[in-house]
């Protein structure tokens, strides 16, 4: 079972982030990586209006209920509140996780 998360900037060529998570050892279970490097998010431009646009093409393919999916992730880091950190803090609170 997944309890802590560990968000990194990603070693891919063409991925912005790793997302690693650990059990309540601290085992590391997974690492997920997500969003397109170069790519303008949320997080960036803070346009509600492309923001709206982006959640409705990817809500159809997405599931955003799992804390450990590439879209989920890029959902809720990336286009969920203006700032990676405010981001975060919602994601963590959401799936009851903590950083790790």
């Amino acid at each position: 079972m997944i309890k802590y998360i560990q968000l990194l900037k990603s070693k891919k060529e063409n991925k912005r982030f790793e997302a690693r998570f650990f059990n309540i050892d601290r085992e590391k279970i997974k690492s997920v990586y997500f969003g397109f490097k170069g790519g303008n998010t949320f997080i960036e431009h803070k346009n509600t209006k492309t923001k709206d646009a982006w959640i409705a093409r990817h809500s159809v393919t997405g599931d955003w209920t799992k804390p450990d999916t590439p879209s989920s992730l890029a959902y809720h880091f990336l286009w969920n509140k203006p700032t990676l950190s405010a981001s975060f803090n919602n994601y963590l609170k959401k799936f009851n996780l903590n950083k790790y």
